[in-house]
């Protein structure tokens, strides 16, 4: 299908310009702890979440930071500063989250990403084999704890509102499967191989909830309904960069470059559907049932893209997705997309500045 969107020019020096803003806001946000966000700034509506809920999104936020604050690391004692802390309190209290309880499994963020960002600090000290041992123990241990909240069906969801067992009967999710399965990838190019039986069924849950035009599923539970809105390509928009990219990395030949491309090239003309639901309150209350939480998600996976398309292709788009993120960068430096107590800011500046890393020309 022929490319609709035109390929735009973005000055290094506005990027770069960016990225700092993003990355100060990151080093200034870091909680004394060394994690980042928290349980504050309630509103009238809001997730809701315990206590053992609570560390779930703190691990998840404070492991992206931590990868995102690697990957743009200018070598300053403050951002190498920033980088220890957070990653002394993953050290310290990744290996403590768990469900908070039989309908709330929020947990599983936390691991997927956890593991992101472990690969990404196995990355430093390259000198210090005891610390890369230890990174290479809690990443198994990340993965054990997917294959203990695996949900019955492969895959994951992050709800149980079904049976409640020890074993979730979880809705197979496929944005979740999509994290967790591009985070094994990763784990995998280091050398730690995650469970393959997990790995598998995750794949094939995943696979069946994909739709003829690469369109999915938000999750099984709507297989009866995959022309309800929030499964048609505008509501999928976010998820198929995510789902179609974790499919590529493990194999699937139906997901071709010019499946890749087709859903960039959707992602810039037809922004307009996720922004649509950027910063709204109330999750899916936007066109096709479109959550804010979707809007980094999706940017940042579509420039994972960039990374498996050939680099003639994926330079066309770089300064697509460059513009958008640069767009909607908010005075203090960060990014935000969907009101979730005091995380959303850092989540969704590490999202973005992942994303813009990505969108450095090669």
């Amino acid at each position: 299908m022929p490319r609709k969107s035109r390929p735009v020019d973005v000055p290094e020096e506005e990027l770069d310009a960016a990225i700092a803003r993003g990355r100060g806001f990151l080093v200034a946000k870091q909680n004394g702890d060394g994690s980042f966000g928290s349980a504050e700034r309630t509103k009238d509506l809001n997730i809701m979440a315990g206590v053992g809920s609570h560390l779930g999104f703190r691990a998840a936020t404070t492991a992206l930071a931590v990868q995102a604050l690697i990957e743009e690391d200018d070598g300053t004692p403050a951002v190498a500063a920033a980088i220890d802390r957070g990653e002394q309190w993953l050290f310290e209290r990744l290996p403590d989250v768990r469900r908070d309880d039989p309908t709330m499994i929020y947990n599983v963020w936390a691991h997927a990403y956890g593991i992101q960002a472990l690969v990404a600090m196995h990355g430093r000290r390259t000198d210090d084999t005891a610390r890369r041992e230890r990174i290479v123990e809690l990443i198994r241990g990340q993965f054990a704890r997917l294959a203990k909240y695996e949900s019955a069906q492969g895959g994951w969801g992050y709800y149980d509102f079904t049976v409640g067992s020890q074993r979730p009967a979880s809705s197979s999710t496929s944005f979740v499967n999509a994290a967790v399965l591009v985070a094994f990838h990763d784990a995998q190019q280091i050398g730690v191989e995650p469970p393959e039986k997990v790995t598998q069924r995750a794949i094939r849950a995943t696979e069946e909830q994909m739709l003829p035009d690469f369109s999915y599923l938000y999750g099984s539970y709507l297989r009866w309904q995959p022309r309800r809105a929030v499964n048609r390509p505008g509501g999928s928009l976010g998820r198929s960069q995510a789902c179609n990219l974790a499919l590529r990395l493990w194999g699937d030949e139906r997901v071709t470059d010019a499946v890749l491309e087709e859903w960039l090239d959707r992602l810039v003309v037809r922004n307009g559907w996720l922004e649509l639901g950027r910063k709204r309150p109330i999750p899916h209350e936007s066109f096709f049932q479109v959550a804010g939480y979707f809007y980094f998600f999706g940017h940042y996976y579509a420039a994972r893209v960039l990374d498996v398309l050939p680099p003639e292709v994926a330079d066309g788009y770089r300064g697509n997705l460059a513009r958008i993120i640069l767009d909607v960068q908010d005075a203090d430096g960060s990014w935000w997309d969907y009101p979730l107590y005091d995380y959303h800011q850092p989540y969704g500046t590490a999202y973005a500045l992942m994303t813009l890393h990505r969108c450095r020309q090669r």
